[in-house]
């Protein structure tokens, strides 16, 4: 009872902040000049049923509940683009039950969004992928939570390695031609959702090992910045007003030469005020936090930084993605807590990967269930109690104080 009073009354006072986000210099604002750091998690939906994950559990209304109990204003929403390549294909939005029997088998397919209606009142027999994502985007607006809608890989599948065929543009699976169809194409339809705030072009971009001639010709930055820049552009085209994130070298943990050389990244390339950076950090068993805080700046946070000489591009940096197991442990680790402490000093954005308390299926397993995620198996309350109260809320709270 006191959980649901809690949810009722986070769901009341919550309240988004005025779109579009701008940015400024190392900063992010709303539309009434204030400045927003994201304080967050993510929200998977780009494995093999497409689907936002946890609705056959929790309501969607229920599950942003949570979030914005816990005080977080953003979720990074994440995407395949085969979705969009099976649109196209199909002329019309593909059922979501149809994607679950594909993912799932007809049984547990069939049972699985059975549970998803049950739970999401008004959610029709027939219902198109898409809508699915629309009421995870409109529950959490109501909630008061930022959209950040994530591109995270093209065939729909856990992500990532380097061998995977989605690594790179021109890999086995990453036609890029595609990828950028998918972001005109997402830019267009998510026009109507009144809580998206800015998207992530690209998840993890990392060495195509599988593809040794690829490898060789194009992981270079280059190819990088030709791809990126018209990506931004297709976004850009449909809808002027959501800032593009940007990502990195070697699963988006390096984003050096942008940050320090102007001949790789020109901001006038770009719709100005709408572009940021994103950047990963899983050094989980780093026992030095002088070597993890370092490393952040040297490979891209040091565009945070106006007054360093060396940085040519000033532009804001959020980390969109690290995590552990939740456990006291766990989050009392030099990782953890070097993390928590970098990006409170510095006043940058972060999302936890990762929400998701079991996935549809993850790696052929169905019903998976997710050590990292911050709600339980069954997206019912927390996993862990006490890593919420004495890690994440105070991180959040001292992300938002400004």
């Amino acid at each position: 009872m006191r959980l649901h009073l809690l949810l009722l009354a986070a769901l009341a006072s919550a309240a988004l902040p005025p779109l579009p986000l701008t940015t400024s210099g190392r900063w992010i604002h709303d539309a009434a000049g204030k400045r927003v750091t994201y304080a967050g998690t993510n929200w998977p939906g780009h494995q093999e049923a497409m689907l936002p994950e946890g609705l056959a559990h929790q309501s969607a209304a229920s599950i942003a509940g949570h979030i914005t109990s816990l005080g977080m204003n953003v979720v990074r929403l994440t995407y395949a683009t085969q979705m969009v390549d099976e649109h196209v294909a199909r002329g019309s939005d593909v059922p979501a039950k149809e994607g679950l029997i594909k993912a799932l088998g007809r049984e547990n397919g069939t049972r699985v969004w059975g549970e998803i209606r049950k739970r999401n009142a008004g959610l029709r027999e027939q219902a198109g992928r898409l809508e699915v994502f629309d009421l995870v985007a409109r529950e959490l607006g109501k909630a008061g939570v930022v959209v950040h809608l994530d591109n995270h890989i093209s065939r729909a599948t856990w992500c990532c390695s380097t061998k995977d065929g989605n690594s790179w543009f021109g890999d086995t699976d990453f036609d890029a031609a595609k990828w950028k169809r998918g972001w005109s194409f997402m830019a267009n339809y998510t026009r109507s959702w009144t809580a998206l705030g800015s998207v992530g072009l690209r998840n993890e971009l990392r060495a195509p090992d599988n593809n040794p001639q690829l490898k060789e010709r194009s992981y270079k930055w280059g190819d990088w910045y030709t791809h990126m820049r018209a990506a931004a552009g297709e976004v850009h085209a449909a809808n002027p007003s959501l800032i593009v994130f940007l990502s990195g070298f070697g699963f988006d943990t390096d984003l050096t030469a942008v940050v320090r050389d102007t001949k790789v990244l020109k901001k006038s390339d770009f719709l100005p005020n709408k572009i940021a950076l994103e950047l990963h950090n899983y050094q989980n068993n780093e026992k030095n936090c002088g070597n993890i805080r370092g490393g952040l700046y040297n490979h891209g946070w040091n565009a945070l930084n106006e007054s360093d000489k060396g940085v040519a591009n000033v532009l804001p940096v959020v980390m969109s993605e690290f995590g552990f197991a939740q456990d006291m442990k766990t989050a009392g680790s030099v990782y953890a807590t070097c993390l928590r402490d970098y990006l409170v000093q510095n006043k940058a954005g972060w999302m936890v990967w990762v929400l998701s308390g079991s996935y549809y299926i993850r790696s052929g397993k169905q019903e998976f269930d997710e050590a990292w995620g911050l709600l339980k198996k069954d997206w019912s309350g927390w996993r862990s109690e006490e890593v919420v109260e004495k890690y994440f809320r105070p991180f959040v709270r001292a992300s938002l104080k400004g």
